[in-house]
């Protein structure tokens, strides 16, 4: 995944879902976080909270793991669906699709700044000094490390997974249509 990014390769149709899935699921992991006694998220964190969380987001490099990747992979999609009517234009579009993602990569920075606000809502002040202490200390810099692999490991399983069980499903229909008389 990292490398990919690094390399700014275009984005194939399984990564652009890779990337954009990671997206969602960090955003609905943002939005979702509620410490144990809290009731409803606070719609108006304070400035401190709010950096606490910026600060937070930005050790677990969510910027260039999430942000820009949704950005890139927004580019991406719409370069593709003008290449599927346009596809002499090749050359064209991908020019135009890099110099779109110099000129929106500031937009990222829109995406911390609101992700920031959403995390600071569903935490208090002290908490959030907490989980900032908590990444800042050696096991915490460790799983910002390690977290990323074992999402990338645990998404590729789910994927060979995912084929297996739909191969399995389809074996099944086949065979309780045949019993029905019915050959698919």
């Amino acid at each position: 995944m990292i490398a990919g990014l690094l390399t700014r390769r275009p984005l194939t149709r399984h990564a652009f879902a890779r990337h954009l899935l990671a997206a969602l699921v960090a955003l609905f992991t943002i939005a979702a976080a509620e410490p144990v006694l809290a009731q409803a998220p606070n719609p108006n964190p304070s400035p401190a909270s709010i950096l606490l969380a910026k600060q937070i987001l930005q050790l677990k490099n969510s910027t260039e793991t999430v942000y820009a990747p949704l950005i890139r992979g927004v580019i991406e999609k719409a370069k593709n669906e003008f290449m599927q009517t346009n596809f002499m234009y090749a050359k064209d579009l991908n020019e135009v699709a890099a110099q779109l993602e110099k000129q929106f990569e500031p937009r990222a920075a829109e995406l911390l700044a609101a992700a920031a606000r959403i995390y600071a809502g569903h935490f208090t002040e002290a908490e959030l000094k907490q989980i900032l202490t908590w990444y800042q200390s050696p096991v915490g810099r460790k799983a910002l490390v390690e977290e990323p692999k074992a999402f990338d490991q645990g998404l590729a399983y789910a994927g060979e997974w995912g084929q297996n069980f739909s191969d399995e499903v389809i074996a099944k229909m086949r065979e309780e249509m045949k019993k029905r008389g019915k050959e698919i």
